[in-house]
């Protein structure tokens, strides 16, 4: 094992693995149970949609002014910055195992919502929200999922989706949470709160992560290549960003985060100012959205494990223009388009965190997973910053998010036509050289 932590024990290959005191083949799915809860709460960053117009509202009455860009920024340098860390939490997992790396991860996400809640002026909410609790987020976001990409060789796209299935769902508790607790005892307090709790629950929680032994598999399990060439398979991460396949794939994850990461982040104003639905029934609707995000996961999984990546690329963006141009003809004023729209978006970037995970497994193997998808992850990053920040733009030229989504549209048919054409398995590395 490369990390300094156990594994699960007895480390022999072919022996009875034990894990929560069952035969590992059963009990690995509370592994997973386990990672959709801290996702959960590293997921709560979705739901900053809520608190965009809190946030104006409440440094207003002090005084300051807050632009659409302004109240946005946190969350996109939290994206950015969860994605950069997934980079740095890749190599940290592999020295220190997930269960140290997690439990640290957690800490700081706790402590950035935590500090937030000091936040005097808007902008210190990108450092404390923003930096300190996106990098928080990203040195753990490897954690759980690294853990169900070993413990599942056979099911790993599925068994990924619905790990991450928690990151998304997040926002269904803590939008509607948030929209409870904000009247009730003020935009600080709700940030205090959120923060002690993702803190302690992390804490408990990450003690239960833990690799298999080295070349541990299901009975009955094949791999899809043996021997010599499944470890051809096995790229390092140095290996792998010299492959055209993973150009490809990071071009096709940044642009599917672009468009629902841009999504996530507008939701509840583009159902105020467009649909024309009352803020509180507009939180509702976003934490409805978080359904659609959570349960992408596993179907995009699950497609992924039945049809490859390709296929699952391809339909996520073909799903994106449809619900952009849905929104764009026909929203103006229409609750269902909003519904039916937004839900597609939503789902298709959940999807995209599923498919990034288990492509970069498929494509370039396991045994430096986490510093890989760490790679793949920045993709997710630099949407982040793109995508809200060029609707933005928009917004403040136009006075109106209705003109961002005719890009978007263009954007899923760009990611269309080069998952189409590029998104394909790499060569084995014997085969290059």
């Amino acid at each position: 094992m490369s990390c300094r932590e156990p594994a699960a024990k007895e480390n022999c290959p072919g022996k009875s693995i034990k894990l929560f005191g069952m035969d590992a083949e059963k009990s690995r799915w509370l592994l997973v149970a386990v990672g959709m809860i801290i996702y959960l709460c590293l997921g709560s960053i979705y739901s900053w949609g809520v608190f965009v117009q809190p946030v104006t509202d409440y440094y207003a009455s002090r005084g300051v002014q807050v632009t659409a860009n302004q109240a946005l920024m946190p969350f996109s340098i939290a994206i950015a910055f969860l994605a950069s860390s997934v980079l740095l939490g890749g190599r940290f997992i592999e020295l220190y195992g997930p269960r140290k790396v997690c439990l640290f991860g957690g800490v700081l996400t706790g402590l950035g919502w935590g500090l937030s809640s000091f936040a005097v002026l808007p902008d210190l909410l990108d450092l404390s929200f923003g930096i300190i609790g996106g990098i928080g987020a990203g040195i753990s976001y490897g954690c759980p999922m690294a853990v169900s990409a070993k413990w599942f060789p056979d099911k790993r796209g599925l068994a990924v989706g619905l790990t991450v299935f928690g990151f998304g769902f997040s926002a269904f508790f803590t939008a509607n949470i948030a929209g409870y607790l904000i009247p009730g005892i003020g935009l600080m307090n709700t940030f205090a709160v959120f923060g002690i709790s993702i803190l302690i629950i992390i804490a408990c929680l990450s003690a239960f992560l833990v690799f298999p032994p080295e070349g541990w598999k299901p009975k009955g399990h094949r791999e899809m290549c043996s021997g010599e060439d499944a470890a051809a398979r096995q790229f390092t991460r140095e290996e792998m960003i010299r492959t055209p396949a993973f150009y490809s794939l990071w071009i096709c994850f940044f642009l599917g985060a672009f468009s629902g990461l841009t999504a996530i982040g507008i939701s509840h104003e583009v159902g105020v100012e467009i649909i024309g639905i009352n803020p509180g029934k507009a939180n509702f609707m976003v934490g409805s959205f978080a359904l659609f995000n959570a349960c992408g996961r596993p179907a995009f999984g699950f497609i992924l494990d039945r049809f490859r990546p390709k296929a699952a690329a391809m339909l996520s963006f073909a799903l994106i223009s449809f619900a952009s141009a849905l929104l764009f003809f026909f929203g103006s004023g229409n609750p269902l388009v909003f519904l039916i729209a937004f839900s597609i978006l939503w789902g298709c970037y959940g999807g995209w965190i599923a498919v990034a995970g288990g492509t970069t497994a498929e494509f370039f193997g396991i045994r430096d997973f986490p510093r890989c998808f760490g790679a793949v992850f920045m993709a997710s990053g630099v949407g982040a910053i793109v995508g809200p920040q060029v609707a933005g733009l928009i917004k403040e030229q136009t006075a109106s998010y209705l003109e961002f989504f005719p890009i978007l549209a263009a954007v899923a048919v760009i990611g269309f036509l080069i998952a189409l054409l590029t998104l394909n398995p790499p060569a084995t590395k014997e085969a290059k050289t």
